[in-house]
């Protein structure tokens, strides 16, 4: 956990310049999927620098986490910045461990960091658990692809990727199999569909087959 914070305590400073634009439209693409309703609580797991704030609609109820307090200052810049009333809190916490009761939120989103935490299975287990019974977990990242395209992109990358700690290996379907979800809706997003969005629920079912990410 030390050597993550480290690493995202040197990277704050560039995050934006790195992963803005470049990993944006997986963060809007995620957020019109959730199909928020007034009064909707959200729980975004690993905020960062809070990219995905201003694009939260206005009548949902934003809670952020992360474990960088140095990405969470940026977030709380950017808050006071678009001046957003809907985001309750941010705060500096532990993805494994939550402090948020159960079944807190309605819907729960972990935008590209199931790849750099050290226990993904457990970061599931946790979000599912402050999400309540029908609510939805929404998952962006890259998961493992036999593409040629992602493979030569991955070598062009890795500094960054090994910079942040990111795994590129990583596969989707055991984690999903393991927190007992259904993906009800899966898509790709991002520069030559690097990333994948998972919409699912907290209940065991079939993966969907993967749509296109318009």
């Amino acid at each position: 956990m030390d050597a993550v914070k480290e690493a995202y305590a040197k990277a704050a400073p560039v995050y934006d310049l790195i992963f803005g634009r470049l990993l944006q439209p997986g963060r809007r693409r995620a957020i019109h999927l959730m199909q928020l309703r007034p009064g909707d609580r959200v729980l975004e797991v690993g905020v960062g620098t809070g990219q995905s704030l201003p694009l939260y609609p206005p009548f949902a109820q934003i809670v952020g986490i992360d474990l960088s307090r140095e990405m969470l200052a940026k977030a709380r810049e950017r808050v006071a910045r678009h001046a957003l009333k809907n985001v309750e809190a941010l705060l500096e916490m532990d993805a494994a461990q939550l402090a948020f009761p159960d079944a807190s939120f309605d819907v729960v989103i972990a935008m590209y960091i199931i790849s750099v935490v050290s226990d993904p299975d457990r970061v599931l287990q946790e979000m599912c658990r402050v999400c309540r019974p029908d609510g939805r977990i929404i998952i962006v990242n890259h998961f493992h692809s036999p593409s040629a395209w992602l493979r030569l992109w991955h070598a062009l990358v890795r500094p960054i990727h090994r910079a942040v700690r990111f795994r590129e290996d990583l596969d989707y379907r055991p984690l999903i199999a393991r927190a007992q979800l259904s993906v009800e809706h899966r898509c790709r997003a991002n520069l030559g569909g690097y990333s994948t969005i998972l919409c699912c629920r907290k209940n065991h079912g079939t993966v969907v087959p993967e749509s296109s990410a318009s």
